[in-house]
């Protein structure tokens, strides 16, 4: 198979990420113009948490630094090792359309029992990756 195939699903998530960021920004801007809250007021994360009322875009940015490190480092595992094959694929598109469904929700309506389901799936998905790599690094 192809190993440059395995390349796909992290220009997907570095895809959502930028989405994600321009919404965070966008959203940070409007509200800052609309309130005149001058950018020293939100120097802190504290004080932005106090006067940035939407914070959703944000929270989802920094939720793309946690879990998706993992995956970027499983993607890099499978190209070095020769594990590139239809499974790996298949996890690795899983994983990103479960966290492509989870910013979605996080940044859209926000029913924390709908993305807590698409982030626990996700990580299933990425922690089956792994076991999946692991294997193959045994075998």
């Amino acid at each position: 198979m192809n190993t440059r195939l395995i390349w796909w699903p992290a220009v997907a998530m570095v895809a959502l990420t930028i989405v994600v960021w321009f919404r965070m920004y966008t959203t940070r801007i409007a509200q800052m113009k609309r309130e005149r809250i001058h950018p020293q007021a939100v120097a802190l994360s504290s004080q932005a948490a106090a006067k940035l009322t939407d914070s959703k875009a944000a929270d989802n940015f920094k939720n793309l630094f946690e879990l998706p490190v993992l995956f970027y480092l499983a993607l890099v595992v499978a190209a070095q090792t020769a594990q590139v094959n239809a499974l790996t694929l298949i996890l690795a598109w899983l994983f990103v359309a479960l966290r492509i469904a989870h910013s979605a929700i996080h940044c859209g309506y926000n029913k924390v029992y709908h993305r807590f389901y698409a982030y626990l799936l996700g990580g299933f998905a990425l922690w089956a990756l792994w076991a999946v790599l692991v294997f193959g690094l045994l075998a």
